[in-house]
């Protein structure tokens, strides 16, 4: 790991919240294919938008 990464407080949180928000992208996208598939399944149509 880099020593800036190491020392400052600011470079983590800045990485902490990068983190968090490229997970939260993820794990929204899988949500919505889950949901659409599962809709799909139960209704044999598209969901509505």
């Amino acid at each position: 790991m880099p020593e800036l990464m190491k020392e400052s407080d600011l470079v983590k949180r800045l990485v902490w919240s990068g983190l968090l928000a490229g997970i939260g992208a993820l794990a929204s996208i899988a949500t919505q294919r889950l949901a659409t598939f599962i809709w799909i399944r139960a209704f044999g149509e598209e969901p509505p938008e």
